[in-house]
């Protein structure tokens, strides 16, 4: 996995669009606008911020040396995973796919229901 792989992957997702919004060394991805990715261009090892279940969360980092609390971001709800291939890919593209999923299930009824459209 890298960064062009993760990029796929996302946009892969319904709804889900890549951003700039933290200057060009970041890339964010977002769905109906709200984050749920982000990913660092310029580190030469590649890692990713991602969402997550707070139990889960801290059940991940006790399980997996490469799984931090959230760099930059609030350590409850995200952790940072650095991709060194002591995890399997899967195991990440499941973790990317259930970031994204915690967040379409937080949104309002109208963006849940546009979000279907593009389905």
């Amino acid at each position: 996995m890298n960064l062009e792989t993760i990029r796929d992957f996302c946009l892969e997702l319904p709804g889900v669009v890549e951003d700039l919004p933290f200057g060009p060394d970041t890339l964010v991805f977002k769905v109906m606008g709200k984050v749920f990715l982000l990913t660092p261009m310029d580190s030469a090892k590649p890692q990713f911020n991602a969402k997550c279940d707070p139990e889960k969360a801290e059940e991940l980092r006790e399980k997996y040396s490469d799984v931090l609390p959230g760099y930059h971001m609030n350590k409850k709800h995200w952790n940072t995973v650095h991709i060194t291939g002591s995890i399997p890919s899967e195991l990440l593209y499941s973790w990317i796919k259930d970031s994204y999923e915690l967040i379409v299930d937080s949104l309002p009824k109208k963006d849940k229901a546009a979000l279907e459209e593009l389905k």
